[in-house]
C-alpha cells in the first residue's frame, strides 16, 4: 500500500504485484477513491476482475471505503439481470467494478459511458490477460479514452504478462516483488503423517485445540470427502460450511 498508492495518486501507469494479504484491493480503490470528483455525475473509474465473485467483492470494499464520500459503485458482473444494469448505469455512477464479457456489452451497447473515464483498473491480471480474456480486454481498452491512466494489480506477474502490458500502458511504474519473497512473512507450514485414514478427523480436532484456529479453510482432494468431512465436523459441534462444484453457485 506505502509503494502503490503514490503513483496512481501521481497520474502514472501502474503495474503493481502483491500477494494476497497485503491489501491489495484497498491499495487501489482508495487511490481511485481520491481520484473522482464526487460533483461529477459520471464514471470516472472502470474496475476489472476476472470473476462475478471478486467483482462484487471489490465493490463491497469500495462502497464501505467510500461511504462519507456517497460515492455510487456499481458492480456489473454476468448471472444479474441486464436490465438492472443497465438502469443503475442510467442513473449515474462513479466506478464500475465488473467481469469483461458484462463490462463489454455495457459499452458496446452504449449504456456504459466513458467519455470522463480516468483511471482503468485490472485486477488478477495474470488471470485477466491469459489466453481466455486477452482478447476481451483489448476489446474494451479500443473503446476507452486514449489518455485514460492505466493500473494492473496481480498475485504473480510473469514475463509474458509484462510484455502484453506495453501494448496498452505508458512507461508504466513498476512495483514488483521477486519470487522468493512472494510467501507472506509470518505463515509457517508444516504437515502431520497420518498413517491411517480414521484418525484424520481425531487429529484434526487435536490441531484446532492446540492452535486455538479461529478461522480456517480445509481442502479435500474429492467433493464426497467434503460432504463427508463437513458432517463429521458439525456433528462435534463445529460452526463450518462446504463448497465444492456440484453446489449450486447460489449455495
Amino acid at each position: 500500500q506505502q509503494r502503490g498508492i503514490k503513483p496512481i495518486l501521481d497520474g502514472y501507469d501502474t503495474i503493481g504485484q502483491a500477494q494476497s494479504g497485503t491489501g491489495k484491493t484497498a491499495t487501489f480503490v482508495i487511490a481511485a477513491l481520491q481520484k473522482i470528483d464526487y460533483s461529477l455525475n459520471a464514471c470516472q473509474v472502470l474496475l476489472l476482475a476476472p470473476t462475478r465473485e471478486l467483482a462484487q467483492q471489490i465493490q463491497k470494499v469500495a462502497l464501505a471505503l467510500g461511504d462519507y464520500c456517497e460515492l455510487r459503485c456499481h458492480a456489473c458482473v454476468g448471472g444479474t439481470s441486464v436490465r438492472d444494469d443497465m438502469n443503475k448505469l442510467k442513473s449515474g455512477v462513479h466506478m464500475v467494478v465488473g467481469t469483461p464479457g458484462r463490462v463489454f456489452d455495457m459499452l458496446d451497447k452504449g449504456y456504459l459511458r466513458v467519455d470522463n473515464l480516468k483511471l482503468f483498473i485490472l485486477d488478477e491480471a495474470d488471470e485477466m490477460l491469459s489466453r481466455g480474456f486477452k482478447v476481451q480486454i483489448h476489446d474494451i481498452f479500443k473503446k476507452l479514452p486514449q489518455d485514460v491512466q492505466v493500473a494492473l494489480f496481480s498475485a504473480t506477474m510473469p514475463n509474458e504478462i509484462l510484455h502484453l502490458t506495453t501494448q496498452f500502458m505508458r512507461d508504466p511504474k513498476r512495483i514488483l516483488v521477486k519470487q522468493e519473497e512472494l510467501t507472506l512473512e509470518g505463515i509457517r507450514q508444516f504437515y502431520v503423517g497420518v498413517e491411517k485414514d480414521e484418525w484424520k478427523m481425531d487429529t484434526l480436532i487435536d490441531l484446532y485445540e492446540t492452535l486455538t484456529i479461529v478461522q480456517a479453510i480445509i481442502y479435500c482432494n474429492t467433493r464426497r470427502r467434503v460432504d463427508q468431512l463437513t458432517k463429521q465436523m458439525r456433528e462435534r459441534d463445529f460452526t463450518c460450511s462446504s463448497m465444492h462444484g456440484d453446489m449450486d453457485q447460489k449455495d
